[in-house]
């Protein structure tokens, strides 16, 4: 289960006025309501037509539906081999988010690097981030909930879900951040294995285009001097290092170079 920390927290009656019920009744159904359409608009996400950050961003907007008292979400996905993806729903989630990365503290980080949902009630009073928590509460924003995006054993980033209002979530709020964070996980890990694939496509692409560059460079060098494909090979390279550009540059001028002269005498014959 889920351990959830909650700073700040106003204190709550145990049980509702008379009188009351029909309309927390009501609230909870409506609650329900937009999870329900948030979970379903999330599988319907069409990953192959969107890139990452558009996935992302719209999974950032679902969550703002799904959780009750919500003004605005943003999601971090953590990458080894690249910087971090950082979307958000709004402007102001994204101001906030820049304060919270920028000093290296803030629920965020928390969640992700505990693996637990993180809750504040009032962010400018709250002992946990002493530095993030006063300039976030001086932009207008007092409460969040943050929500990790687990994947089996690991982390695949976290969900910040923020409020301007002071004491925003209650229980029942992170419940629901809670299950809607389960999905959300797989959407995301999902967005990111397909970015990686294109991304791995596009190397592989670049790779094959450098290569076949590179062959017909050494049988232009070849066929000028009637050196071996290994003399030609360093030959290239040599021109490499010495122009201080890769060698797959030097090959496509010496290609280019070469069309030109056979165009310039295609056109005197």
């Amino acid at each position: 289960m889920t351990e959830t920390t909650t700073s700040g927290a106003s204190e709550r009656p145990d049980a509702p006025p008379p009188g009351d019920e029909p309309d927390r009744a009501d609230r909870a159904a409506a609650d329900d309501a937009d999870l329900r359409e948030s979970l379903a608009d999330l599988s319907r996400l069409a990953t192959g037509r969107l890139d990452l950050r558009a996935m992302l961003t719209h999974v950032a907007e679902f969550a703002v539906r799904a959780i009750p008292g919500a003004d605005g979400a943003g999601l971090t996905l953590l990458e080894n081999d690249r910087a971090d993806t950082i979307v958000a729903s709004a402007d102001f989630v994204r101001e906030v988010d820049a304060v919270q990365y920028g000093i290296g503290e803030g629920p965020c980080i928390t969640a992700a690097a505990e693996r637990r949902t993180v809750r504040s009630a009032h962010l400018g009073r709250d002992p946990s981030w002493p530095r993030f928590g006063p300039r976030v509460s001086r932009l207008g924003v007092h409460s969040v909930v943050s929500l990790p995006l687990l994947a089996g054993d690991g982390v695949l980033g976290a969900m910040n879900v923020y409020a301007r209002t002071e004491d925003a979530f209650d229980a029942r709020a992170v419940e629901l951040g809670e299950l809607f964070a389960v999905p959300a996980a797989i959407s995301v890990q999902n967005a990111q294995a397909l970015a990686q694939a294109q991304r791995l496509a596009t190397q592989l692409q670049s790779a094959l285009t450098h290569r076949a560059a590179i062959d017909q460079a050494l049988g232009i060098l070849m066929s000028r001097s009637g050196c071996s494909p290994a003399e030609a090979f360093d030959k290239l390279r040599v021109m490499s290092q010495t122009q201080n550009r890769k060698a797959s540059a030097v090959a496509q001028q010496l290609l280019d170079e070469a069309v030109a002269r056979a165009r310039a005498r295609h056109s005197a014959d």
